[in-house]
């Protein structure tokens, strides 16, 4: 069985698929708060790029919340799952209700996250968006939408592990998206890690704020040493 020790070992694996970005100018990665922030650090030290993190929120089909039937993305983009909404009966009134949830809890973490800093001009820009996984990809596909808007050079989704038809459909949204394993059957994201304890909100600051200190890549040693902090 394919597995991670835990996010940042998936990130470093990440990393290694990524070696043809490493230097390039313009490069950005973005992070999915919160489990994509180590894994997104991890891609960034590796290729010597900024990290930034970008807000998407799942929405959940009410009493069935690990179901996706949609997402919404910074700036108020909504991407709705019509086929998982049909199937699960969820009335109109049901999604603004979930929708209106999810925009102050994305709301809470752009301050937390992101505090006064303005989202980065991604204009002319290669961006790499981290995930630590992807199941029906509906909340990287509001990521990609919402990015899109922002006219990025190129959009290249990456994460440790997904289902192979999600990442298949991915290419055809993003301009290309790269995963380490695509195991089948699939099942879900967590049961490719030993450790996929939650992220907090402290350790996605201190990543984003060790990653603007410092970006350059450390040696397996040092990085063992640091795993024992989080």
């Amino acid at each position: 069985m394919i597995g991670f020790r835990h996010r940042r070992d998936a990130g470093r694996r990440l990393a290694a698929e990524l070696q043809q970005f490493a230097g390039r100018k313009n490069l950005l990665v973005l992070a999915l708060p919160r489990g994509g922030v180590p894994v997104g650090y991890e891609v960034a030290r590796a290729l010597g790029a900024p990290l930034d993190v970008l807000i998407v929120r799942k929405l959940g089909v009410p009493g069935h919340e690990e179901l996706a039937m949609g997402a919404i993305a910074s700036g108020g983009l909504r991407v709705l799952d019509e086929r998982t909404i049909r199937m699960a009966g969820v009335p109109g009134a049901e999604i603004e209700r979930t929708t209106a949830a999810e925009m102050r809890e994305l709301a809470r973490r752009e301050a937390a996250y992101r505090g006064t800093r303005p989202f980065p001009d991604l204009t002319g820009r290669t961006v790499i968006v981290v995930d630590d996984g992807l199941a029906t990809g509906a909340t990287m596909r509001a990521a990609v939408g919402a990015l899109r808007q922002r006219q990025p050079a190129a959009i290249i989704v990456a994460v440790p592990v997904a289902a192979s038809a999600t990442c298949e459909a991915l290419r055809w949204t993003a301009d290309d998206c790269v995963c380490v394993a695509q195991p089948e059957p699939f099942y879900g994201v967590g049961l490719w890690y030993h450790d996929f304890s939650q992220t907090t909100d402290d350790e996605v600051r201190a990543l984003l704020d060790a990653a603007r200190t410092s970006l350059a890549p450390t040696t397996e040693q040092q990085r063992e040493s640091e795993m024992h902090h989080w």
